[in-house]
Parts: structure tokens; C-alpha cells; sequence
């Protein structure tokens, strides 16, 4: 893709001064004080993840996805997502992502696929996030951590999308990944013969 306007790729916010308002284990929250693009002066609130955030879409020989259902706090609702989480940003995010998929479903993987990054709220943070497929399951015993209380459901992936394309499934993370395979799939069936 062609940029006709080189310009739109520099900075054209100044920050003058940054000054941080809320610090926990996981988070920073920082206020700039900034000079807008259109030269004006304003502010801009930024939340720093001390974590990077990894998705796993555990996928069986059934072609069935493994969703995990907890109740999510910030949200005041239950949620149903792909297992994720948080990991430390010196930590690899397979050993991550592998590490998440076993605490919160039992389950471990001998093929993986990483599918995807991104980042998940740009606007007010710098949350970045990695996901994967991961096949070839084994059951086993799961150890959610002490904040976690979780159901497990096995879904046809057909229903996955679907509860993705219906909304059920609100979590931005949940969605991108479970959307990634689908589109990878896409791509598999127009090179057949």
C-alpha cells in the first residue's frame, strides 16, 4: 500500500512534560501534557501494561475450540474468551501463552501457531498482545490462579464464529484471534485444487 502523504507518518504530537498518577503491579497511568496536532495544548492520559497480553484458541481433532468463561470484573459481566492472559515482558510469549492455556484449561498443546499481534486499546494504551493456535491437545489439570474462578465449554469453531459475529463473544482479543483462523482458513481453501 502506497502513502501519497509521507507526512501522516511523523509525530505530530509534542509531549512537554509526563507525570505519573497511578502505579499497581500491572499498570502505570501516566498524564501528558502534550501539544495537539492542531497546535493546541491538551493532555493525554496513558495506561502502561507491565505485562504483554497472549490468546491461546485451543483447537481438537473434532475441529471444536475450547472456550473459558469467567466473570469479568471491569465489566460488571460474565465473559466467555479464548484463555489468556498476562506475561512478564522478558518472558518468551510461547512459554507465555503455553503456560496460560495449561493454568486455565488443563490442557496442553504439541503444535503451535502463532497467528497474530496487535494492539488492543490504542488510544489509551500501550497494551500489546500475541496469539496463537494451539492443536494436538492433551487434557490434564488445570490451576487457575486465586483471582480466577472458571467454567470451560468445548464449541464447534462454526459456533465460535458465530457467537463472535452475534456479539456473545465481546472480548477484543477473543475476537481477533478466533477471526484470524477463520481468515486463514479462507486463504487454505482458495489454494486448493
Amino acid at each position: 500500500m502506497e502513502n501519497k502523504n509521507d507526512d501522516n507518518l511523523i509525530n505530530p504530537w509534542t509531549r512537554l512534560s509526563r507525570r505519573l498518577t497511578y502505579e499497581n503491579p500491572w499498570i502505570r497511568v501516566n498524564e501528558d501534557q502534550v501539544i495537539r496536532p492542531d497546535g493546541k495544548n491538551g493532555i493525554y492520559g496513558v495506561v502502561h501494561f507491565k505485562n504483554r497480553a497472549v490468546g491461546v484458541v485451543p483447537l481438537d481433532e473434532n475441529d471444536r475450540v475450547l472456550l473459558v468463561g469467567q466473570y469479568r470484573y471491569t465489566l460488571d459481566q460474565y465473559s466467555w474468551e479464548i484463555p489468556e492472559g498476562g506475561v512478564p515482558l522478558d518472558e518468551d510469549p510461547l512459554s507465555g501463552a503455553q503456560r496460560e492455556l495449561l493454568e486455565e484449561t488443563g490442557y496442553t498443546a504439541a503444535k503451535w501457531q502463532e497467528l497474530g499481534q496487535g494492539h488492543l486499546s490504542n488510544s489509551v494504551s500501550d497494551e500489546h498482545a500475541i496469539y496463537f493456535l494451539a492443536q494436538e491437545l492433551t487434557p490434564g489439570t488445570s490451576r487457575p490462579e486465586g483471582t480466577e474462578r472458571l467454567q470451560l465449554k468445548w464449541v464447534s469453531f462454526v459456533e465460535a464464529l458465530a457467537l463472535v459475529e452475534r456479539g456473545e463473544i465481546t472480548d477484543a482479543l477473543s475476537i481477533i484471534a478466533i477471526q484470524r483462523v477463520a481468515l486463514l482458513r479462507g486463504k487454505i481453501m482458495e489454494n486448493l485444487p
